[in-house]
């Protein structure tokens, strides 16, 4: 038995031996070995830090840029670690308020005291260099780089889009991408290529010490991950014609659409009345979109493709070509215009008495009489059984033009404008009973009828194309190094004959040549059109033009629309005809400048309405502390004046005092006085 414990205990001892040899050894891996445990043992941790990627840039057709990015700095505190804050002294150098201070902090110490958490975003680089000087005195601040948008020419707010703060929803269909605090393109095409433009993100890993000072890199910095700038995109805008359109539209509403007929592409887009796109980026940005948005000609409304508005008789052309197409008449059938067109006992007056027009000059003259008259004999046509069937055919020929749909632009919020349907007509008025008459007014673009510019534009390319058109694109590659995607692009065609196209330019043609839009001629280019004038029931009518030029190989398609600006030769033709000239001679011809200067200069919207740059809160309270000062600078001139003014006095009264006159004694006789 004794010998049996011995070799128990002798059994026991080298278990125990080898038990401890590998803990030793354990903890030799874990605390000299493992950098986290390495870490953990002098009190440091690794903090990741995000590197945020370049954003993509925007160029135009030319090669210019026209969206860019600038650095700025987010400002992060970390409660937990702050002691003596000199918040005085943190206000000035960061412009803000000790109101605001306060409440974030308090903020911030109740829902993330445990790390650093973002005090003021978007600091710019000027205020940024400022505090940087003074860093050291706040050891619980730090700073993380990011970038902003800036725009050079000012212009494109609403092709662009902006950025904006991601929301919850953002963040779970980024599938990980985006963090709280992180920007998103919200709208314009920032927000349709956001996931292209975004690039990927970087990280950084340091160590620190509990009081958040930076120690060295984590394992020298073979962990950390480079961000990748996200693509830049090559657009088919041209950025001095969208600058010339968006001052050509200053002090009115409406909208500029210009493309390309043969490829899609977007030249120029202007939302009217526009802003600076440099407001909405940087730390005002949401005081600025809030200044915008209660703005009485709401400027955040992407009216190219969001407004509708009666397409007028810029429709004129589109209702011709159904016309030749469905062989209702023939290019040289004619129809006696006596000033207006009867139905029952309404009368749809015309601009004046056209006699006999054919197809070319019922276009040069924009003869209502002559659609009504068209589009009448069309739907009422013996071949259709009803009228709902007649308009029926006349619908799905009008919505192969481009009407009554979304044309799929790389936009979002495109409307589809209106193309009243069958079922519509059925349900306003009863099934079997309406025909052509009863709805009249569509034949000249009014009624029930309405369009986008972009719908109107992307009509006229149809027409210059000869019966296509590629479906429009604000992108046209997406580039990066040495690599580049081609933005695809659909080819849409008609089933109008080519042939019938040739009548309709030839009277477009003379419609600017010698007709409504006489005008809007330039100079050595032929330019085929169609003048507008939609009847407005809230106010003036609107004045509107579409076009395209030259009238052999066509390089640019436009829409002008301008809100209460009355006919449409009288602002929206002569802007489309600048827009035009610009686009393909560079330059306006001198005999042309007083009507640019005319165009430049005529203001349709009220002064004191008008879309100013909205101050920053920091301007405002200088402009408060101004007033408060000018008000105490009043007060105490007021107060210097009656001073003044009561020395003044005293010392004429007292300029032959003499001392021993101080007291004077009344002789007996003498009246006294006060």
């Amino acid at each position: 038995m004794k010998h049996s414990n011995n070799n128990d205990s002798g059994i026991l001892r080298k278990a125990i031996y080898i038990a401890t040899t590998i803990l030793i050894i354990k903890l030799f891996f874990l605390q000299v070995l493992t950098p986290e445990y390495k870490l953990r043992a002098h009190d440091n941790v690794v903090k990741k830090t995000t590197i945020y990627p370049s954003r993509g840039l925007m160029i135009d057709r030319k090669g210019k840029v026209m969206v860019y990015n600038d650095a700025v700095y987010d400002i992060l505190v970390q409660w937990n670690i702050t002691k003596e804050l000199d918040t005085l002294k943190l206000c000035e150098l960061l412009g803000t308020d000790v109101q605001y201070v306060r409440k974030k902090l308090d903020e911030i110490m109740r829902t993330t005291p445990n790390k650093p958490t973002a005090f003021i975003k978007l600091l710019d680089p000027q205020t940024f260099a400022k505090f940087q000087e003074h860093l050291y005195e706040f050891p619980s601040f730090s700073v993380q780089t990011r970038t902003v948008r800036s725009y050079p020419y000012k212009s494109g707010a609403a092709v662009f889009g902006y950025l904006s703060e991601v929301t919850e929803k953002d963040i779970k269909e980024s599938n990980g991408f985006y963090e709280l605090g992180d920007y998103i393109g919200t709208t314009g095409i920032e927000r349709y290529y956001d996931s292209l433009l975004r690039g990927e993100k970087g990280y950084s890993f340091q160590v620190v010490d509990v009081k958040n000072t930076y120690k060295g890199r984590y394992k020298d910095g073979k962990d950390d991950i480079q961000p990748i700038a996200g693509w830049d995109m090559v657009t088919g805008l041209d950025a001095e014609l969208q600058a010339y359109g968006e001052k050509l539209m200053q002090g009115k509403v409406g909208g500029i659409v210009a493309i390309e007929p043969s490829t899609g592409e977007i030249l120029a887009y202007v939302s009217s009345p526009g802003y600076d796109p440099n407001l909405l980026t940087g730390r005002y940005r949401r005081h600025n979109f809030n200044v915008l948005f209660k703005n009485y000609y709401k400027p955040l409304l992407n009216r190219p493709i969001q407004a509708m508005y009666p397409p007028g008789s810029t429709f004129k052309a589109a209702v011709a070509l159904v016309m030749l197409q469905q062989h209702i008449h023939g290019e040289k059938w004619s129809w006696f215009c006596p000033g207006g067109y009867r139905v029952g006992n309404h009368v749809v007056k015309c601009h004046g008495v056209h006699g006999i027009p054919d197809v070319e000059t019922a276009l040069q003259y924009s003869c209502n009489s002559y659609f009504c008259k068209v589009y009448n004999d069309f739907i009422m046509d013996s071949t259709f059984a009803s009228p709902a069937i007649g308009y029926q055919k006349w619908w799905d020929m009008m919505s192969q033009l481009g009407y009554g749909k979304k044309l799929g632009i790389d936009l979002y919020g495109e409307k589809k404008g209106n193309l009243p349907s069958v079922k519509y007509y059925n349900k306003i008025f009863g099934e079997g009973k309406w025909k052509a008459s009863t709805i009249i007014s569509n034949s000249i673009g009014q009624g029930e009828v309405l369009a986008t510019p972009l719908q109107i534009a992307n009509a006229m390319a149809i027409i210059a194309n000869k019966g296509y058109y590629y479906s429009p694109r604000v992108g046209r590659s997406l580039i990066k190094e040495h690599q580049k995607l081609n933005i695809t692009k659909q080819k849409i065609t008609t089933n109008i004959d080519t042939v019938f196209y040739r009548y309709v330019i030839d009277g477009l043609e003379k419609v600017v040549l010698e007709g409504t839009a006489r005008g809007a001629k330039i100079p050595d280019i032929s330019f085929c059109g169609k003048t507008g004038t939609a009847q407005n029931p809230h106010g003036k009518d609107h004045s509107i033009f579409s076009g395209f030029a030259p009238k052999e190989n066509p390089k640019i398609a436009i829409a002008v629309f301008v809100e209460n600006a009355g006919f449409g030769a009288t602002y929206a033709a002569p802007i489309a005809s600048l827009m035009v000239e610009k686009y393909l001679h560079d330059t306006i011809a001198t005999k042309r400048i007083p009507l640019q200067e005319r165009m430049f200069k005529a203001r349709i919207i009220s002064d004191d309405l008008e879309v100013g740059i909205p101050k920053t809160p920091q301007q405002l309270r200088q402009d408060s502390l101004a007033k408060e000062k000018s008000k105490k600078d009043r007060i105490q001139a007021i107060a210097d004046s009656i001073k003044t003014t009561k020395e003044k006095k005293e010392k004429e009264s007292t300029k032959n005092f003499k001392p021993n006159d101080a007291i004077v004694k009344p002789k007996e006789g003498d009246i006294f006085q006060e």
